[in-house]
Parts: structure tokens; C-alpha cells; sequence
């Protein structure tokens, strides 16, 4: 089979047509056995798509999973994996069919895809997550590790200080011989958790194409990449509206897109012309009430490559990496505060803690002067990036003496 195509086709019968070990990722995406015909229409109303998940028997239901994952695992390489989606109503039974085609032991996560919903839902809990199976095909999967920016709750010894145990299992901070406190090694954030917090598409979502069911790419995207590099092979045997073959052509990957259904092959080829990608403003801002940090002290962090810290007033951020071996701290200079203030807010929470620099950004412009910085041989002074151009401005206008 030619790969970055859509086919049309039974998902069975389009498998066995792909060679056995040559595919790296399979997003499985099969109707969630709810017994109803889904239906949406466009937002322009042009166009109504609609899709059957009605079924004689769980058995009926079950046959097909199995009998699809068996030709995925067949075509999987060694370092392949499996990502199956469901939901609540049959995910119990998926779960036993997964251990039973490719084993218990190849059982890697339980991811838990949580969105806001709002709605007057009936009695009892309204639903607002998703199951997503990780099943590798052996213990040679490939796996690239992300990392996540430490929780608002973390403090700063949580951060900096190495643990050790004592004799009866307690977790407490190292100290020296002198009862200095010991800092850690190098820390690149939080590992990427099984809990996922990605919107759910809205109905004025640019991305919405009015198919029933539709994920959002930004989904796909965070599974593609964790799995797989660029120019792998991703397939995806339910591919409705072609969301996985959108992600994946997005990040350089090839696909194959299978689909029982003409109405959806020829949408998705339609969304692989337009490659329309909604960017979620609730994603990259985040859910935890926690945060502090304003959008632009997050830009600036982001931009020397520094995680940011929160509820600390001496300290905004540590660079990921080490200088001779140890943390960096970052402190970002308010709006209402002199480099002085900033400097002895910084130098008060880095008290007992020994740093070989320390970094403050200065953002506003101020007169030269008796200036803490300047007889602190361990705190380097950086201007950012607004500052820098300011000034490059006002020089620009002042008229040369000739």
C-alpha cells in the first residue's frame, strides 16, 4: 500500500494488504458499542455525515476488536505500539481483548483523556474523560520521554534538595556533614503523566468539520509524538474525518488512513488539503488555579529555556540545565520593583543554598547608579528582550553630533 493516502475499505481486509512488521504507530479509534446512529451536520449546514454503531451482541461487537487487533499487531514493528480509544461503555471488556492479542505483560498506560464539558446531564456524574489504551507489541517499544512544567503546588526545596531513605523507608532532604543542604542533580520537569487535560473541540472550533465524534489534532499530536519520529508510519483503521492523518502529516510522519465510509475518506482528504490545526488558548494556558506567572513571564522563561516556579517572590524559574553542576535560579524583575529589589528578593531565597549563578532579568530601564548587581560577582544581569529593543530604539532616534 502506498503511504499518505486515504483508502476506502473493510479495516480487515485493507490490514492484510500492509506488510507485516512496517508500521510503527496504530491509532484505533472503533465506534464505542453505544448502540445509536450518529449524525452532525456541518456548521454551514451543506453537508450531513452519519455513521451506524449499532450491533447485534457484545460478541459481534468484541469479534471485530479482536480480529482488527490482530492485523495490527501482525503489521506492528518490534518497536511498535497500539493506542486504542474508547470510552466508558465497553472499555472493561477492550481492555481483556488487548491483553489477550498482545499479552498482559505489553500493557504500558491507561491514558485518561479529561475535558470540560457543560451540560444538564441526567442523574449521576456527568462524563467528561475518555479511555486510551498504550499497548506495545514488545519491551522494545519506542518511547521518546516529554517532560511538563513542575505543579504550582512544588516548592522550592521539593525542586532543588536530593532525598535520600532512612533506616525505617522515610523520604527526607540530604544534608552534608556540616547539615548544609544538598542540592540535586539535574532536572529537566515533571515526565509526561497518564492524565491529560486537552479540550474537547467546540462547536466554533476552526478544525471542526461536522463529523460525529470528531478528536481534536492536538490529541493525536501528543500520542504521535511519543511514540514515534519524523518519517515513521502511522496507521489509523478508523480514520472518520482524518484527524490522525492531519496530525501526523503535520509533524512529518507518513500515514495510511483506512475508512468503510465514502462520505469520510473524501472529507479527510479535503482536511489533509486545508491542514486546518485549532490552537487551544485553554491548553497552553493551563487548568491549575495555582499559576501566578503572567503570560509574559512565561515568555521570558520559555525563552532562556528555564521551568518556571510559582508562589516564590525571590525566585520565577531554574534553567533545565545545570551550571557546574548545579541549579541556576531565575528571578524576573517586577514591574513595581529596581534591580535592587529584585536582587535581594533573589539573593533571600537563595539563602543556604549555594549556587554558582544566579540570573536576574531586568525589564525596565533604570539609571546607572549604587547598584546591588554590580558588586555581586555571582548574579549575571540579562536584559530582555522588550528592554534590548527599547533601547535600540531610543538610540536610534537621537540625532548624531557632527
Amino acid at each position: 500500500m502506498e503511504v499518505n493516502r486515504i483508502y476506502k475499505g473493510n479495516c480487515i481486509n485493507k490490514l492484510t494488504e500492509l506488510e507485516s512488521n512496517s508500521v510503527d504507530l496504530v491509532y484505533f479509534d472503533p465506534p464505542f458499542f453505544t448502540q445509536k446512529k450518529h449524525s452532525l451536520v456541518t456548521r454551514d449546514e451543506s453537508k450531513k455525515y452519519e455513521f451506524s454503531d449499532s450491533w447485534d451482541s457484545l460478541n459481534d461487537y468484541l469479534d471485530l476488536i479482536e480480529a482488527c487487533l490482530i492485523e495490527c499487531k501482525r503489521v506492528l514493528k518490534e518497536t511498535g505500539s497500539v493506542f486504542l480509544h474508547c470510552d466508558k461503555v465497553a472499555s472493561h471488556y477492550i481492555r481483556v481483548t488487548l491483553d489477550k492479542v498482545f499479552g498482559m505483560k505489553n500493557f504500558q498506560s491507561e491514558i485518561i483523556w479529561s475535558y470540560k464539558r457543560w451540560s444538564n446531564s441526567k442523574k449521576g456524574l456527568l462524563n467528561s474523560h475518555q479511555n486510551i489504551y498504550f499497548y506495545s507489541k514488545s519491551k522494545h517499544f519506542k518511547f521518546n520521554q516529554y517532560y511538563t512544567n513542575y505543579a504550582a503546588t512544588t516548592n522550592i526545596d521539593q525542586i532543588l534538595q536530593d532525598r535520600k531513605k532512612t533506616a525505617k523507608g522515610k523520604s527526607i532532604y540530604k544534608t552534608d556533614e556540616d547539615g548544609n543542604i544538598v542540592l540535586g542533580k539535574e532536572k529537566k520537569g515533571v515526565p509526561l503523566s497518564d492524565t491529560w487535560e486537552i479540550p474537547y473541540l467546540n462547536p466554533k472550533a476552526k478544525e471542526r468539520v461536522g463529523y460525529p465524534t470528531q478528536k481534536p489534532v492536538l490529541l493525536l499530536k501528543e500520542i504521535i509524538k511519543i511514540v514515534t519520529d519524523k518519517g515513521d508510519l502511522v496507521v489509523d483503521p478508523f480514520c472518520g474525518s482524518g484527524t490522525t492523518c492531519v496530525a501526523a502529516k503535520s509533524m512529518d510522519r507518513n500515514f495510511i488512513g483506512i475508512d468503510a465510509s465514502q462520505d469520510a475518506v473524501e472529507l479527510a482528504n479535503r482536511r489533509l488539503e486545508e491542514m486546518i490545526i485549532t490552537d487551544s488558548a485553554l491548553l497552553n494556558k493551563g487548568y491549575n488555579s495555582y499559576l501566578e506567572k503572567s503570560e509574559y513571564e512565561m515568555a521570558i522563561l520559555k525563552s532562556i529555556d528555564a521551568l518556571p516556579v510559582q508562589r516564590n517572590s525571590g525566585i520565577d524559574g531554574f534553567l533545565r540545565k545545570h551550571f557546574n553542576e548545579k541549579p541556576v535560579p531565575v528571578k524576573i524583575q517586577g514591574k513595581r520593583e529596581t534591580l535592587n529589589d529584585a536582587i535581594e528578593k533573589l539573593e533571600k531565597s537563595c539563602q543556604g543554598k549555594e549556587f554558582e549563578l544566579k540570573i536576574v532579568i531586568q525589564t525596565r530601564k533604570e539609571s546607572r547608579g549604587n547598584r546591588l548587581f554590580e558588586l555581586e560577582s555571582d548574579i549575571e544581569i540579562i536584559q530582555s528582550q522588550e528592554l534590548i529593543i527599547e533601547e535600540l530604539k531610543e538610540k536610534s532616534t537621537v540625532p548624531n553630533n557632527v
